[in-house]
Protein backbone atom coordinates (compact mmCIF):
# COMPACT_ATOMS: atom_id res chain seq x y z
CA UNK A 1 0.00 0.00 0.00
CA UNK A 2 1.34 3.44 -0.91
CA UNK A 3 -0.73 6.16 0.74
CA UNK A 4 -0.34 9.64 -0.69
CA UNK A 5 -1.69 11.57 2.30
CA UNK A 6 -5.00 12.40 3.87
CA UNK A 7 -7.73 13.11 1.32
CA UNK A 8 -10.09 14.61 3.89
CA UNK A 9 -11.34 14.13 7.42
CA UNK A 10 -15.10 14.40 7.95
CA UNK A 11 -17.11 15.29 11.05
CA UNK A 12 -20.75 16.00 11.66
CA UNK A 13 -22.11 19.52 12.07
CA UNK A 14 -25.44 20.87 13.27
CA UNK A 15 -25.65 23.65 10.66
CA UNK A 16 -23.49 23.56 7.52
CA UNK A 17 -23.73 27.29 6.81
CA UNK A 18 -22.86 28.27 10.39
CA UNK A 19 -19.95 25.82 10.34
CA UNK A 20 -18.56 27.16 7.04
CA UNK A 21 -18.80 30.75 8.29
CA UNK A 22 -17.08 29.84 11.60
CA UNK A 23 -14.11 28.21 9.89
CA UNK A 24 -13.85 31.09 7.42
CA UNK A 25 -14.03 33.81 10.09
CA UNK A 26 -12.12 32.17 12.93
CA UNK A 27 -9.45 30.20 11.07
CA UNK A 28 -9.39 31.87 7.66
CA UNK A 29 -10.19 28.65 5.79
CA UNK A 30 -11.46 28.77 2.24
CA UNK A 31 -14.77 27.06 1.46
CA UNK A 32 -13.76 24.60 -1.27
CA UNK A 33 -16.98 22.88 -2.29
CA UNK A 34 -20.32 21.42 -1.24
CA UNK A 35 -22.00 18.17 -2.19
CA UNK A 36 -25.65 17.50 -1.38
CA UNK A 37 -27.67 14.38 -2.09
CA UNK A 38 -30.98 12.83 -1.09
CA UNK A 39 -29.47 9.33 -0.96
CA UNK A 40 -26.19 8.12 0.53
CA UNK A 41 -23.98 7.07 -2.41
CA UNK A 42 -22.34 4.14 -0.62
CA UNK A 43 -25.45 2.59 0.96
CA UNK A 44 -28.20 4.05 -1.27
CA UNK A 45 -30.15 4.83 1.93
CA UNK A 46 -32.61 7.72 1.61
CA UNK A 47 -30.92 10.26 3.89
CA UNK A 48 -30.45 13.81 2.61
CA UNK A 49 -27.23 15.52 3.59
CA UNK A 50 -25.07 18.55 2.94
CA UNK A 51 -21.34 17.76 2.78
CA UNK A 52 -19.04 20.83 2.93
CA UNK A 53 -15.28 20.90 2.41
CA UNK A 54 -12.90 23.46 3.93
CA UNK A 55 -9.29 24.08 2.90
CA UNK A 56 -7.19 23.46 6.02
CA UNK A 57 -3.91 24.40 4.30
CA UNK A 58 -1.07 22.27 3.00
CA UNK A 59 -3.36 20.18 0.81
CA UNK A 60 -5.46 19.13 3.82
CA UNK A 61 -9.25 19.20 3.74
CA UNK A 62 -11.64 19.30 6.68
CA UNK A 63 -15.19 18.28 5.80
CA UNK A 64 -18.53 18.30 7.60
CA UNK A 65 -21.88 16.60 7.11
CA UNK A 66 -25.18 18.19 8.09
CA UNK A 67 -27.73 15.39 8.55
CA UNK A 68 -31.18 16.92 9.12
CA UNK A 69 -33.04 13.61 9.44
CA UNK A 70 -30.72 12.11 12.06
CA UNK A 71 -31.07 12.48 15.83
CA UNK A 72 -29.33 15.56 17.28
CA UNK A 73 -25.56 15.45 17.59
CA UNK A 74 -24.05 14.26 20.81
CA UNK A 75 -20.70 13.42 22.30
CA UNK A 76 -19.46 10.04 23.42
CA UNK A 77 -20.28 10.29 27.14
CA UNK A 78 -17.48 7.84 27.97
CA UNK A 79 -14.74 9.93 26.35
CA UNK A 80 -13.44 13.07 28.10
CA UNK A 81 -13.96 16.31 26.14
CA UNK A 82 -10.20 16.91 25.87
CA UNK A 83 -9.51 13.67 23.99
CA UNK A 84 -11.22 14.05 20.62
CA UNK A 85 -10.00 17.16 18.82
CA UNK A 86 -8.80 18.53 15.51
CA UNK A 87 -5.30 20.03 15.66
CA UNK A 88 -3.99 22.53 13.12
CA UNK A 89 -0.36 23.57 12.72
CA UNK A 90 0.71 27.23 12.86
CA UNK A 91 4.16 28.65 12.10
CA UNK A 92 5.46 29.64 15.52
CA UNK A 93 4.65 30.84 19.03
CA UNK A 94 4.13 34.45 17.90
CA UNK A 95 1.53 33.24 15.38
CA UNK A 96 -0.10 31.13 18.10
CA UNK A 97 -0.41 34.20 20.35
CA UNK A 98 -1.83 36.28 17.49
CA UNK A 99 -4.37 33.54 16.75
CA UNK A 100 -5.39 33.44 20.39
CA UNK A 101 -5.96 37.21 20.43
CA UNK A 102 -7.98 37.00 17.20
CA UNK A 103 -10.17 34.15 18.47
CA UNK A 104 -10.74 35.75 21.87
CA UNK A 105 -11.58 39.00 20.03
CA UNK A 106 -14.46 37.09 18.43
CA UNK A 107 -15.79 36.25 21.90
CA UNK A 108 -14.59 32.64 21.90
CA UNK A 109 -13.02 31.23 25.07
CA UNK A 110 -9.48 29.96 24.53
CA UNK A 111 -7.39 27.73 26.80
CA UNK A 112 -3.62 28.15 26.68
CA UNK A 113 -0.99 28.45 25.46
CA UNK A 114 -0.09 25.05 26.88
CA UNK A 115 3.54 23.88 26.81
CA UNK A 116 3.69 20.29 25.53
CA UNK A 117 7.49 20.17 25.47
CA UNK A 118 7.91 19.80 21.71
CA UNK A 119 5.06 22.16 20.80
CA UNK A 120 2.84 24.83 22.32
CA UNK A 121 -0.89 24.91 21.72
CA UNK A 122 -4.19 26.63 22.38
CA UNK A 123 -7.65 25.05 22.55
CA UNK A 124 -11.21 26.20 21.82
CA UNK A 125 -14.50 24.79 20.54
CA UNK A 126 -16.34 25.23 17.24
CA UNK A 127 -20.13 25.80 17.20
CA UNK A 128 -20.69 22.03 16.91
CA UNK A 129 -18.81 21.25 20.12
CA UNK A 130 -15.71 19.93 18.33
CA UNK A 131 -12.56 20.79 20.27
CA UNK A 132 -9.96 22.54 18.11
CA UNK A 133 -6.26 22.96 18.75
CA UNK A 134 -3.71 25.26 17.16
CA UNK A 135 -0.15 24.00 17.65
CA UNK A 136 3.26 25.56 17.07
CA UNK A 137 6.12 23.06 16.87
CA UNK A 138 9.30 23.84 18.81
CA UNK A 139 10.93 20.44 19.29
CA UNK A 140 14.54 20.13 18.21
CA UNK A 141 15.75 17.43 15.85
CA UNK A 142 17.47 15.76 18.82
CA UNK A 143 14.27 15.79 20.91
CA UNK A 144 12.28 14.30 18.05
CA UNK A 145 14.96 11.62 17.51
CA UNK A 146 14.88 10.75 21.22
CA UNK A 147 11.08 10.43 21.13
CA UNK A 148 11.15 8.22 18.02
CA UNK A 149 13.74 5.96 19.68
CA UNK A 150 11.49 5.24 22.68
CA UNK A 151 8.15 5.06 20.84
CA UNK A 152 8.11 1.27 20.39
CA UNK A 153 9.37 0.46 23.93
CA UNK A 154 6.78 2.87 25.38
CA UNK A 155 3.97 1.30 23.36
CA UNK A 156 5.02 -2.18 24.44
CA UNK A 157 5.23 -1.22 28.12
CA UNK A 158 1.85 0.54 27.94
CA UNK A 159 0.23 -2.50 26.30
CA UNK A 160 1.34 -4.65 29.25
CA UNK A 161 0.92 -2.29 32.23
CA UNK A 162 -1.63 0.34 31.11
CA UNK A 163 0.49 2.82 33.10
CA UNK A 164 2.37 5.78 31.65
CA UNK A 165 5.91 4.68 30.74
CA UNK A 166 8.67 7.04 31.89
CA UNK A 167 10.90 6.73 28.79
CA UNK A 168 10.14 10.33 27.76
CA UNK A 169 9.41 11.85 31.18
CA UNK A 170 11.96 14.58 30.35
CA UNK A 171 9.42 16.01 27.88
CA UNK A 172 7.05 17.33 30.55
CA UNK A 173 9.30 17.61 33.60
CA UNK A 174 9.80 21.34 33.17
CA UNK A 175 6.09 21.82 32.43
CA UNK A 176 4.91 20.19 35.65
CA UNK A 177 7.63 21.58 37.93
CA UNK A 178 7.13 25.26 37.12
Amino acid sequence: MNLKGMHHVAYRCADAKETVRFYQQVLGMDFKLAIAEDHVPSTKAPDPYMHVFMDAGGGNVLAFFELPNSPPMGRDPNTPAWVQHIAFKVDDFATLEACKAHIEGLGIEVLGPIDHGIFDSIYFFDPNGHRLELAADKGTDDEMRRLREVAEPMLEEWSVTRRAPRHAAWLHQKTFTT
